[in-house]
């Protein structure tokens, strides 16, 4: 691990991997808090490093001090989860294996719900991490096995570590957009064609309002990215955001649909597929939509966004039942979900189960009031027009 000022995450990170783990290794970049010493607490080795803006070089010297022969890489608001640590310990005994992929959970994370990382690996001399800013050991993986092509690359399927990192008021309280977007113009200035880090600039510029930016970069990756179908589908998937912006659906839909073609792991298309609904919905194209949202579910039945937004289709094609149960399915998976109350309260209105539709708006609007008070008040203030309050 590399950290800076984490005490708050570290303790999470750090107790779930506790027991699973034979070291840890923990590098300070110059935290101004407790994070050494919750580090040390919990049995890390913890180490000093000025900060250079490198987040390569930092983490390349963290790997100085790693004794194991394997390397598991976490960053401090990542948790291990601890269903999956038996599956990785049989997977890093198979021979075979360079590096293994590891599926990430985005909690909360506005777009894409999985991820696909590469953070379990051999420790092998030549491995190394490169790039300032998304450190990975990608590249120099790819050189040994041009060298050495006996070693595999695998990946487990079960998710294995959650993140927190992506949720919009965590990058927002943390200036991460400004940081990653110095640290990655300054790496795309030598590497123009790379599209690892066209996939992710464009992606930061279509996050920021620098839609043709963005469509310029990403279109760039595509035109250079060959047959890596994991960078392909973010470039496809990041395109189809930014035409959608565009108010070009069509170009949305192309882009998506040409992201989940893709040869990749299906839970990784779960954002191509929900935006894809999101487009099809909006255009009329119910039919399409339900598709869309019911291909989603069936790669993640506990998708709750997938499952609120067929509730959203069904709702529009007046299949008010079928809408009712999709709504109630999104609440069972995320019971923090306003927007799902607020609808199911809508639908059970409609139906004439003015009781449990009451109940349901309570439910919605002590979760705005915690969330969003704007929205609150105003379904309160729809209520009281309406007599039912």
């Amino acid at each position: 691990m590399i950290v800076k000022d984490e005490e708050k995450t570290l303790p999470y990170c750090l107790g779930s991997v506790r027991n699973v783990v034979d070291e840890m290794v923990v590098l300070d970049t110059g935290s101004g808090d407790r994070t050494a010493k919750i580090a040390q607490q919990f049995g890390a080795q913890v180490y000093d490093f000025v900060w250079c803006n490198d987040f390569s070089a930092a983490r390349n010297a963290a790997l100085q001090h790693v004794t194991g022969d394997w390397v598991l890489v976490l960053d401090a608001d990542e948790t291990l989860q601890r269903e999956v640590a038996p599956l990785l310990r049989h997977t890093i005994e198979q021979e075979e294996y360079l590096l293994i992929n590891l599926v990430r959970h985005e909690v909360g994370a506005v777009q894409s719900p999985y991820s696909l990382v590469s953070r379990l690996f051999r420790r092998h001399p030549d491995i190394s991490f490169s790039r300032p800013y998304h450190a990975l050991v990608d590249d120099s993986v790819g050189e040994i096995l041009q060298q050495e092509p006996h070693w595999q690359i695998g990946y487990i399927e079960q998710v294995a570590i959650a993140h927190t990192g992506y949720q919009k008021g965590i990058i927002t309280g943390q200036d991460k957009y400004t940081k990653a977007q110095a640290a990655m113009e300054e790496f795309l200035s030598k590497n123009p064609h790379d599209p690892y880090v066209c996939s992710k600039l464009g992606a930061l510029y279509i996050e920021t309002g620098k839609l043709p930016l963005g469509v310029e970069l990403l279109a760039r990756g595509v035109a250079t990215a060959e047959d890596n179908y994991e960078i392909l589908y973010e470039l496809y998937y990041h395109l189809g955001i930014a035409y959608s912006r565009l108010q070009n659906p069509n170009q949305a839909i192309a882009h998506y649909q040409a992201a989940i073609k893709l040869p990749i792991y299906p839970m990784l298309k779960l954002g191509a597929y929900n935006n894809l609904g999101n487009i099809l919905k909006a255009n009329g194209d119910l039919t399409g939509a339900k598709t869309a949202y019911e291909t989603a579910i069936k790669i993640d039945p506990n998708f709750a966004t997938g499952h609120y937004n067929l509730g959203m289709t069904f709702k529009a094609m007046n299949l008010f039942t079928e809408a009712i149960s999709a709504y109630q399915k999104a609440i069972k998976f995320n019971p923090q979900y306003p927007e799902a109350y607020q609808n199911l309260g809508v639908v059970l209105l409609k139906i004439g189960n003015v009781t449990d539709s009451l109940t349901a708006f309570g439910h919605a609007i002590v979760l705005h009031e915690k969330y969003n008070p704007d929205e609150a008040k105003r379904l309160r203030q729809g209520l009281r027009e309406m007599g039912l309050i």
